[in-house]
């Protein structure tokens, strides 16, 4: 047997930074990476907490990833980086220019593409090398706690089949989820209702069991 790469990462999407802080002290003693959420009223309904200022308390402690659920989610990079995100991932969906805000991403960290769960992979258009990671969601991006869509995982082996870079999932990450996920080429996989829902180190322990092994024949 050998040690695979995959990574669970715990996700945080809240409007108050109180309960920001208070997921992110419950997991930063095992957790490798965090996954914060903004979303600004136009790409979904709702928002969240948008203020990159705070973080700085936490962003040399461990890795920070940002998912931009926004319009134009180029203008949001040099807030974060300042802040100490080190991994930038946009919508595509209100994004005007894809090549501008990878270009610009890259001068600053990390980048990834993310793309919604109706929206096809065919949208994708800057190229896959100059990408780290992309982002399927496997529900309609905007709220957490949503129900898993397993025929978007579709995506998913459309593109394993294309490009060996990192693959992120995020929505409705569970323990029978994460499975199917993985089996479908997934590597990173974004937790947040489950993970909070009871002892987070627990719920992380039992998702992580699930995936951190593999047999290479």
């Amino acid at each position: 047997m050998q040690k695979s790469f995959n990574l669970i990462i715990p996700g945080i999407l809240e409007k108050d930074w109180e309960e920001i802080e208070k997921k992110i002290q419950l997991v930063l003693p095992f957790a490798k990476a965090i996954h914060i959420d903004i979303i600004d009223g136009k790409f979904a309904p709702n928002s969240t907490f948008m203020d990159p200022g705070p973080f700085k308390k936490y962003t040399k402690d461990i890795q920070f990833e940002l998912h931009m659920m926004v319009e134009e989610p180029i203008n949001f990079l040099k807030p974060w980086a300042d802040a100490g995100f080190v991994r930038f991932i946009g919508q595509i969906e209100k994004m005007s220019d894809q090549i501008k805000f990878v270009a610009k991403a890259q001068l600053l960290g990390e980048v990834g593409l993310a793309i919604d769960g109706p929206t096809e992979i065919e949208k994708i258009e800057a190229p896959f090398d100059d990408l780290d990671v992309i982002l399927f969601m496997t529900i309609k991006a905007g709220a957490s706690g949503q129900q898993f869509v397993p025929e978007n995982l579709e995506k998913v082996r459309k593109i394993r089949g294309k490009t060996s870079i990192p693959i992120e999932v995020d929505g409705g990450i569970n323990d029978p989820t994460i499975i199917q996920a993985k089996e479908c080429g997934v590597n990173r996989f974004v937790t947040t209702s489950f993970l909070f829902n009871g002892d987070p180190s627990e719920n992380y322990r039992k998702l992580k069991a699930l995936i951190d092994w593999e047999v290479i024949i």
